[in-house]
């Protein structure tokens, strides 16, 4: 796929993995359609690709919320008459065992995880196929999404969704014959601020799992530990987006957890434990 001039859509733009995003297709020459709850982040993405020059448009976008990402994809029309490279990327985390996870992180962490990339297909897609021509959508998902690991149920199904989800929408779209192409993106723990995505949690939402923040330190301790950088994951992306590949799995370490789901899948027997890097 060609991205000088091009348009690209990130949401989860305002850090991590959508602001390495954004630095990236700014160099590629393309256009960026930016957005996230985080304003004050969002001014700041925005800030650091200025200088390329490149059009650029802010939209303080809840994902949870189907009008507001509807808005998105209409200001994106109006603005730079097509978008040719959607992130669906925004995301949060919540922690602990499956059976002590309050009613409210589930609708929280399925709201933004899945319906978030679930609002940005039926939004972008039909105008992506409406324009003709190569485009190209990337969710983020997760390992995850991937294997099942004890203490992330909340998340995992979310990022198992994501997987799916991503799978079905490149056999429809090669079904329906366009030349717009798909890649899940499943990284590994990375130093993102990932951790701390209850900054912006809902007030209605607030009542979480009371083992979360055992749960949660954990997972803090590994993704400080992670020599792994959000600019290494955004580079293996953009190269996948141009090579056409569908699945990104960032650390190769992982490959012998999803090898052995696999197995156990085929051999009919009970889940392992995985190992996460």
């Amino acid at each position: 796929m060609e991205l000088q001039g091009k348009t690209a859509i990130i949401t989860g733009a305002s850090s991590g993995f959508g602001r390495e995003f954004a630095v990236l297709c700014a160099a590629e020459g393309m256009n960026l359609v930016l957005a996230d709850l985080d304003v004050a982040g969002l001014a700041a993405t925005s800030d650091l690709v200025a200088a390329t020059g490149v059009g650029i448009l802010t939209v303080p976008t809840n994902v949870a919320k189907p009008e507001q990402v509807e808005a998105l994809a209409e200001q994106t029309w109006e603005r730079f008459g097509g978008g040719h490279l959607l992130f669906n990327n925004a995301g949060v985390a919540a922690a602990g065992p499956v059976w002590s996870a309050t009613l409210e992180d589930w609708k929280w962490v399925l709201d933004v995880n899945l319906m978030g990339v679930v609002h940005g297909i039926r939004s972008f897609v039909p105008r992506m196929i409406a324009q003709g021509g190569p485009a190209h959508v990337v969710n983020t998902a997760s390992v995850a999404g991937l294997v099942s690991p004890p203490g992330m149920s909340v998340y995992c199904v979310s990022k198992h969704a994501v997987v799916t989800l991503s799978e079905c929408l490149y056999h429809d779209l090669r079904l329906a014959g366009t030349q717009i192409g798909v890649s899940v993106l499943c990284p590994g723990f990375v130093k993102t601020g990932i951790a701390e995505s209850h900054r912006n949690r809902p007030a209605e939402l607030r009542a979480t799992n009371p083992m979360a923040p055992v749960y949660g330190e954990k997972i803090r301790q590994i993704i400080e530990a992670s020599s792994i950088t959000a600019r290494d994951i955004a580079e293996q992306t953009i190269a996948a987006v141009i090579e056409d590949r569908f699945y990104i799995v960032t650390h190769p370490e992982s490959d012998c957890g999803v090898s052995a789901r696999l197995n156990g899948i085929l051999q009919r027997d009970a889940p392992k434990m995985p190992q996460i890097a």
